[in-house]
Order: structure tokens, then C-alpha cells, then sequence
């Protein structure tokens, strides 16, 4: 139990990470009208912004965060940050102006990049021969709060906009409490290392990685479908209201049914599709379905439509793993972390410029006097992403004798 405790606690903070994400995006759209921030139009690009400046601090802050956990422990770190995360939630809650929301979000992003320490506890108490398992916990961890974020963050807000950021609060402070009581320090003497800022710079492995044979093509391809895929957080709240006139509620179930549909798909149908048609036409298939899920909903016109086809478009959710096999196959057994590190800084840096390419585009069809009203816009423009990912990554050499060390 002494063992599992530690696990437990590492679930729910990376958990309570993801929650935060998706608690608070069903209201967002209300509190940012609330605040000043103009129409539904004028609010999505607010949103996106805000969500801009998150992922901005997440990049930069992960490989840092990392690092200081190497010198000064994963405990004070990790508890650090969770102690920081709820009172940024309560600034939140009682925030009056737009400058509070910013600041929050810039301290947000910084808190919610704790993953990287998240999986370094569970590399220390882990036997090598379970790290792949556990590391599936904690990925299973954060699907888990992603479905269950908007849901709860839909459910509270009939409590009113600022609900659902006090219930994080709350989480992340008992999570704390917990922690406190619970949770033993990893690192000794024999593995601590000095902190260096060189190490810590996220944009250092990109130059090795691109040299691998055939990878550097296939990152860009990769680069392409995230800021395509994250129209889903980046719009969805905006569009669904304005197209359907959906609340905050509809909103949450929705991105929790398409988040479990994504889970189901990723967590088992991949394992069935792969083994049979392997990875090349995995992606392939996976990008073609990408393009019919965003033409579908760009195009849909009743909100049933959205939950019925939700089982289909989940299926281009096949196509991150398989592109991550393929390039995993291509790195040495001494890079596999390396390679991981650069792909989550390709989709964090999606996260970055998603939001704003499609709060920009969905304001422009949908503000007064626009041109061509058309809310399905930004995820027409995701449709097109996805078409030169998919050109650039069947354009690629196919290195099947290559075999890596």
C-alpha cells in the first residue's frame, strides 16, 4: 500500500492537470463576455489567446519544471506546483477583469507543465520491466480527466461561470493535502545533477532528431495535424453555441463523449488496425478520415448530427500513435526518450498557434457585416491542414530495411 499510495497520487495529479484544461473551456466563452470581452465573436478570440499564452508556458516551462525536479527532488516540485495551481483557480474564480484571466493563465500554464516530473516519479519507483506499463497509467490518467473535465466543468456551470474554477481549486488543494502526507522523495544524492539551463532548453533535441532518416518530413507532417486536431479545444465551445445555441452543459457532454470515443478508439481499436494493415496505411487512413470528420462538422446543421457521427470522425484518432510508431522504428534505443521530447514540443507548439489561427477565422465569419457567414470555417481550414499533411507524409521514402539499434 506504502507503494501504491505514491501511484495514486501521481493518477490524480496528472488527472487534475488535464481536468483543469477542460473543466474550465464550457464556460470560458460566459465569463469572457462577463468580464468585457465583447460578443461570442469578439470572446473566441479572447479564448483563443488565453489558451495561446497557456501552451506558451507549458512549452517552456516543462523541460524546466523537469529539471529542477532532477536537483531539488520530484516531491517539492510536484507539490509546488499543485499548491500554486489552486490558488491560481481561486484568482480565477474572483477574477474582475480581463488582466486577471491573462495573468492566471500565464501562472496555469507554468503549474500544469508537472507531467515530465509526473513521469520521472514513476521511472523511479518503477522496476524496469514495468516503466511502459505504468507510463500507460499515466496516460490513461490524463485521457480520464480530459473526458471528465468538460463534463464536470458542463454540469458545475449551473452554478454559474465561476463554479468550475473553485472546484479545481478544491481538487488541487486536497490533492496537495494528500500529497503531503503521502508522498516519499526519489531522488538521492547518487542521481541528483545539477540544474543547466542547456538541458533545460526545449528547442535542443530538434536538430538531432530531424537527422534521423526519413523523420524530418514526417515531423512536419506531424507538426500540420496537431494545429489541425486542436481546433477540437480551441473552437468547439464557440462553434457548438453559435451553430446549435448549445449551453455550457451541452457543450461539456459533447467534448466528453467525443473524448471517450477517442480514448476507446486509441486505447483499443488501434491495436487491431496496426497488426493488419500496418503503420504506413494506418496513418493514411487515419488523415482521410481526419478530413471527412472536419468537412462533417464543418457542414453539420443539427446538434444530433454531432453525437451520431461521433463514432466515426474518432476513428482519426489512429493516426498520432501510428505516425509516433513510425518514427519511433526509425530512432535508436538511446533517442526513444529524446524523440518523445520533440514530439511533445510539436504539439505543444500546435497548441500555440491552433487557437489563434481558429478563433481568428471563426470571428472573422461570424462578426458583424462579415462577408460570408460561415461558423464551419475554421474547421474547413483544419480539413485543408490535414490534406498537406497527408500529401507531405505519402511523398516520403519508405525506408523498410532500415533498422534501427
Amino acid at each position: 500500500m506504502s507503494k501504491k499510495l505514491p501511484i495514486i497520487f501521481l493518477l490524480i495529479t496528472v488527472m487534475i492537470d488535464s481536468m483543469g484544461i477542460g473543466l474550465i473551456m464550457p464556460v470560458m466563452p460566459e465569463l469572457i463576455i462577463e468580464l468585457g470581452g465583447g460578443d461570442l465573436s469578439r470572446a473566441a478570440t479572447w479564448g483563443g489567446g488565453l489558451a495561446a499564452i497557456f501552451a506558451v508556458m507549458q512549452f517552456l516551462f516543462g523541460p524546466i519544471i523537469g529539471n529542477l525536479s532532477d536537483r531539488y527532488g520530484r516531491r517539492p516540485v510536484l507539490l509546488l506546483s499543485l499548491a500554486v495551481m489552486a490558488l491560481d483557480y481561486v484568482i480565477m474564480g474572483f477574477a474582475n477583469a480581463m488582466w486577471l484571466l491573462v495573468v492566471g493563465r500565464l501562472i496555469g500554464g507554468i503549474t500544469s507543465a508537472t507531467q515530465s516530473t509526473a513521469n520521472a516519479y514513476m521511472a523511479d519507483i518503477s522496476e524496469s520491466d514495468q516503466k511502459a506499463q505504468n507510463f500507460g497509467l499515466v496516460g490513461a490518467a490524463f485521457g480520464v480527466g480530459f473526458i471528465l473535465g468538460p463534463l464536470a466543468g458542463g454540469l458545475l456551470s449551473t452554478f454559474g461561470p465561476r463554479a468550475p474554477f473553485f472546484a479545481a481549486a478544491a481538487l488541487a488543494t486536497a490533492n496537495t493535502i494528500f500529497g503531503a502526507f503521502i508522498l516519499p522523495e526519489t531522488v538521492t544524492d547518487k542521481i541528483r545533477r545539477p540544474f543547466s539551463w542547456t538541458r533545460a532548453n526545449p528547442f535542443a533535441a530538434f536538430k538531432y532528431i530531424g537527422k534521423l532518416p526519413g523523420v524530418s518530413r514526417l515531423l512536419v507532417a506531424y507538426f500540420f495535424y496537431n494545429i489541425a486536431f486542436f481546433v477540437y479545444p480551441s473552437v468547439w465551445a464557440y462553434y457548438t453555441q453559435e451553430r446549435f445555441g448549445w449551453d455550457a452543459t451541452m457543450v461539456g457532454v459533447s467534448l466528453a463523449v467525443f473524448g471517450a470515443s477517442m480514448a476507446l478508439v486509441q486505447g483499443g481499436l488501434i491495436r487491431l488496425v496496426i497488426p493488419r494493415i500496418g503503420e504506413h496505411y494506418t496513418v493514411v487512413i487515419g488523415l482521410g478520415i481526419n478530413i471527412l470528420a472536419f468537412t462533417i462538422y464543418a457542414l453539420a446543421f443539427e446538434g444530433w448530427q454531432i453525437f451520431a457521427l461521433a463514432p466515426i470522425t474518432s476513428l482519426g484518432a489512429i493516426t498520432g500513435p501510428a505516425l509516433q510508431g513510425i518514427m519511433s522504428r526509425a530512432a535508436k534505443s538511446n533517442q526513444q526518450g529524446e524523440l518523445q521530447g520533440v514530439l511533445t514540443s510539436i504539439s505543444a507548439i500546435g497548441i500555440i498557434i491552433s487557437p489563434v489561427m481558429m478563433t481568428s477565422t471563426f470571428s472573422y465569419f461570424t462578426r458583424a457585416g462579415t462577408p460570408y457567414y460561415f461558423p464551419g470555417a475554421p474547421f474547413v481550414l483544419s480539413a485543408g491542414l490535414v490534406l498537406l499533411s497527408l500529401v507531405i507524409f505519402a511523398g516520403r521514402e519508405r525506408l523498410h530495411s532500415y533498422k534501427p539499434d
